[in-house]
């Protein structure tokens, strides 16, 4: 019955290697206690897996992904989660007294930004002078 089976699930998936690991895949699934989309019948797990294929009862993408996450090695940050951790971090170096170089200007210090506008007044003060 299997061949008669893998047959069937060329037709839906063309790729051979791929239709494997897919198969596979859905195999552990059922053996973990995943639901059944079809019936038994008495067979094993991996003859369930290429029928649910063929009769194209479960989703082929979802299984698709569920393979490439699996096999991932490197884990890819969401670029909101990285800017989110950006801002904790200058959070926690604010609340050590620390500054980030990006933030220096806006870690600024009152007393910082008098010294500023006493320098400003310094200049403007020398320069009517000299007029």
């Amino acid at each position: 019955m299997a061949r008669v089976t893998v047959e069937d699930c060329i037709v839906n998936i063309p790729n051979r290697f791929e239709l494997v690991l897919i198969a596979a895949r859905r195999a552990r699934e059922i053996a973990a206690g995943a639901s059944l989309t079809v019936a038994r019948d008495n067979d094993k797990n991996p003859v369930v897996a290429l029928r649910e294929i063929s009769e194209e009862t479960i989703s082929l993408t979802a299984l698709r992904e569920s393979i490439i996450k699996g096999m991932q090695r490197n884990v890819f940050i969401d670029d909101t989660e990285s800017d989110l951790d950006e801002e904790l971090q200058g959070i926690m170096q604010a609340e050590q007294g620390w500054q980030t170089p990006s933030k220096v200007e806006e870690g600024m210090n009152i007393s910082d930004e008098e010294e500023l506008d006493e320098g400003d007044d310094e200049s403007s003060d020398d320069e009517e002078d000299d007029i």
